[in-house]
C-alpha cells in the first residue's frame, strides 16, 4: 500500500553526511496504477484493500499470461523487456488534481497544434511528425519521471550543491542545482528544462523552466501525449523521502497555453536493490525504426499515386 506523506524530518540514517534528506540510490516507479482515473471511480482517490488485492492479482496474472504467450505483434520486443506489475500504490490514478483524476482539456490553441508520434498517427510526412521519444532524444520533464512499459529505473546521486538523476529510459541525465544557483538566461532552452531546487523540511522542491516546445507532457498517455507543450511550461516537483524504501514523488504542470488549468500527479518510487537494476537503453536518433517508419509512408505515397493515375 502507498505510504502517506510525512512532514517531519527523516531519521538520521536517512540523511546525507552533510545533513540533507538522502535521496541517493536506485529507485523504480513500475506500477499497475493507471495514469488517469477510470470514470467508474469518480473522485475516489484510493482503492479499498479488497480492490487493491484484486488489482494486484490481475496484474500478476497478466504478467504470467504475457510471458507464457510471448506476444509477437509488430514493433513489440520480447516479453522479458516489459514491466507489468507494480506494488507501489493503491491509488486509482496517478493524476490527483483535478479531483476527477483526469488531465484537463486542451486549450483551443493547443488543439490546433499538429499531433505527433507513433502512438497517435499512421502516416508521416517527415521525421518532424515523430515525437522526441520516437526519435530517441528525450521524454523531457515530467515525462521522464512517468512509468512506461519498461526501463522504469532511476539512479539518484547527491552533493551539497546538486541532485543528479540518471534515467534508465533514453539514458537522460538531469542536474538539479541547489543553493540558489543562478538560472539559465530565458533565451537558452533545454530538452529537459532548467531545474533549480531547494529543501523544505524533508522534501526537495524543484522548479523547472526554460523548456523547448518540442516535447509532450506524457510520452504515451491520453491528451497529455498528443501535442507538445508550450515554451511557457512550468513544472513544480516534490521529492519526499518517506522511509527507507519509498520516495513520494509529485509534480504540478502549469502551462496555460496548453491546458485549461494546472494539474498534478503523484507517483511513489520504491527502492530497487537488484545488482543489475539499470539496463542499457541502446536507442539513438538514427535508429532503424525511424527509417522504416518513413519508408512505409513513402510506400503508401507511391501506392496512392498509382491509384490516382
Amino acid at each position: 500500500m502507498e505510504a502517506q506523506q510525512e512532514t517531519k524530518m527523516p531519521a538520521s540514517n536517512l540523511l546525507t553526511p552533510w545533513g540533507d534528506p538522502d535521496l541517493r540510490g536506485i529507485w523504480t516507479n513500475t506500477t499497475s496504477t493507471p495514469f488517469e482515473r477510470p470514470s467508474e471511480f469518480g473522485e475516489r482517490e484510493f482503492l479499498t484493500d479488497e480492490e487493491f488485492a484484486q488489482k494486484q492479482q490481475e496484474a500478476k496474472q497478466q504478467e504470467r499470461d504475457a510471458i507464457e504467450g510471448e506476444q509477437t505483434k509488430v514493433a513489440s520486443g520480447p516479453e522479458h523487456w516489459y514491466e507489468h506489475l507494480g506494488k507501489t500504490s493503491n491509488r486509482t490514478s496517478h493524476v490527483i488534481d483535478p479531483p476527477n483524476g483526469k488531465v484537463p482539456a486542451l486549450t483551443a490553441e493547443a488543439q490546433q497544434r499538429p499531433v505527433k508520434g507513433t502512438m497517435h498517427r499512421e502516416y508521416f510526412e517527415s521525421w518532424e511528425d515523430l515525437s522526441a521519444w520516437d526519435r530517441c532524444i528525450t521524454r523531457s520533464v515530467p515525462g521522464s519521471m512517468l512509468p512506461s512499459f519498461y526501463n522504469n529505473n532511476y539512479q539518484i546521486l547527491q552533493t551539497p550543491d546538486f541532485v543528479v538523476i540518471f534515467y534508465e529510459m533514453i539514458h537522460d541525465i538531469r542536474f538539479i542545482a541547489l543553493n540558489n544557483q543562478p538560472r539559465l538566461p530565458e533565451n537558452l532552452r533545454q530538452w529537459m528544462g532548467d531545474s533549480r531546487g531547494h529543501w523544505e523540511g524533508n522534501t526537495l522542491v524543484v522548479e523547472v523552466l526554460n523548456f523547448t516546445n518540442q516535447t509532450p507532457l506524457h510520452p504515451v498517455r491520453g491528451e497529455a501525449s498528443k501535442v507538445n507543450h508550450s515554451q511557457n511550461l512550468k513544472v513544480i516537483e516534490r521529492f519526499t523521502r518517506i522511509n527507507k524504501e519509498t520516495i513520494d514523488y509529485r509534480f504540478t504542470v502549469d502551462d496555460p497555453s496548453t491546458f485549461m488549468q494546472p494539474w498534478s500527479a503523484a507517483i511513489p518510487m520504491t527502492t530497487n536493490d537488484a545488482p543489475d537494476a539499470m539496463f542499457e537503453y541502446a536507442c539513438h536518433e538514427g535508429n532503424h525504426a525511424l527509417g522504416h517508419i518513413l519508408s512505409a509512408s513513402r510506400a503508401q505515397d507511391a501506392k496512392d499515386e498509382g491509384v490516382s493515375k
